[in-house]
């Protein structure tokens, strides 16, 4: 039992949930998921060279649109046949002049393997414990749905459009 106090004084994201992490933003500074209460949370990993790139914009449109009410977080990740090899101040500004993105970005991160972020390793253990297909990353832009308590929801594949019917579904509740 000591074990688990001090586990979880010193690593709380161990048992906490999103509302626990604060992470490195693109532009310095942090990005404090306890500021996202009560609004919906998708966390998507991102990368600037990827065939699934075009994605930003409609994430930024789902974002423009769901305003108020769901918040975007992107995640750069070099994982994935090197497709975001960029420095944080470049991939900033290619987010900005491609595709116009005001949705927060986090500083680039590794989103598995044995450097995996905190974040990405509590989305995974959450997955499976809710048993949701896709809990491991296996590319860029895969989408994890969080509502408005911080708790997983669903979990959408690489390839499924930010726009597409089941993650607006999952974003409105019905």
């Amino acid at each position: 039992m000591l074990k688990i106090l001090l586990l979880s004084a010193f690593f709380p994201f161990l048992f906490g949930n999103v509302y626990d992490f604060k992470v490195d933003a693109i532009e310095g500074g942090k990005i404090d998921f306890s500021k996202y209460k009560g609004k919906k949370i998708l966390i998507v990993n991102t990368a600037s060279q990827c065939g699934n790139t075009p994605q930003y914009a409609e994430l930024e449109k789902l974002y423009k649109k769901y305003q108020g009410k769901l918040v975007i977080v992107g995640f750069p990740a070099n994982n994935f046949g090197g497709q975001e090899p960029g420095s944080n101040a470049d991939i900033k500004a290619f987010c900005s002049k491609e595709y116009a993105v005001t949705f927060p970005m986090a500083a680039k991160i590794s989103v598995k393997g044995a450097d995996i972020h905190p974040i990405y390793k509590w989305l995974g253990d959450e997955a499976k414990a809710k048993q949701l297909d896709g809990g491991e990353v296996t590319w860029n832009f895969q989408k994890f749905l969080l509502n408005e308590k911080g708790e997983l929801i669903a979990v959408f594949k690489p390839r499924t459009a930010p726009n597409a019917p089941e993650v607006i579904a999952a974003i409105e509740g019905k």
